[in-house]
């Protein structure tokens, strides 16, 4: 789970970066590297967390549905976001002007703001649920 929040968040400040040098200092091959890492980072992301991080904390803490169904519909809504920035990107990455720069700037800025939100919910809920029921288990195993 650091790994994929570590990911994440490298990813957050790269678009940052992009975010803060519009419209004049973009540079196409940072833009076609974001563009190219984007999708692929999120999906193995969040395929990992509703296959195997999700029911793990679901089976711990009673009312985590609530959570990890919002959690899920966040991760269709960043596909999606995320396949429109990748779009972008790629139009700039191959020499596109950097059209209504202020209105990229703001997707950029959502995009990374929600997934910054994103992972703090988990580090501050889901990880130390997981990680108390790990220490639980571990504990019960070694009192028998």
């Amino acid at each position: 789970m650091k790994l994929i929040h570590d990911s994440k968040v490298a990813l957050c400040q790269a678009l940052e970066d992009i975010a803060d040098r519009l419209p004049a200092a973009t540079d196409a091959l940072v833009c076609l590297s974001m563009a190219s890492r984007l999708l692929p980072l999120l999906r193995r992301a969040h395929a990992y967390e509703e296959a195997v991080i999700f029911p793990a904390y679901e089976k711990l803490v009673v009312s985590a549905s609530l959570s990890t169904d919002r959690l899920r519909a966040e991760h269709i809504s960043d596909q999606c976001f995320a396949a429109d920035l990748t779009d972008m990107l790629l139009k700039i990455g191959h020499g596109a002007p950097v059209d209504q720069a202020e209105t990229f700037g703001f997707m950029l800025r959502g995009f990374f703001d929600g997934l910054r939100r994103h992972v703090a919910f988990e580090n501050e809920h889901i990880v130390p649920a997981i990680r108390q029921g790990a220490l639980g288990t571990a504990s019960s195993r070694s009192a028998s």
